[in-house]
């Protein structure tokens, strides 16, 4: 039943895979109107915050949180 599960939820994936790929190949020509949008800029200066949360903060705390005896306390299953 779970083997079943896991193939259907394959199926479905890469079905949902190649519809977002087919759709992302129309994309329109580049406008330079459109170009320059705030929130867009504004995106490109946080990744690097966010990237830098990510490797000092995050992972550090994924990874001491798979580990005895918080794994027991957050309810973490392998």
């Amino acid at each position: 039943r779970r083997a079943a599960s896991r193939v259907a939820l394959g199926l479905v994936a890469a079905s949902w895979i190649v519809g977002v790929a087919s759709v992302a190949g129309a994309e329109t020509p580049y406008d330079p109107q459109r170009a320059g949008n705030p929130v867009r800029i504004a995106a490109y200066a946080a990744n690097p915050i966010g990237v830098i949360l990510d490797y000092l903060i995050f992972r550090p705390a994924w990874w001491i949180g798979h580990q005895e005896p918080f794994k027991t306390l957050f309810g973490v299953k392998d």
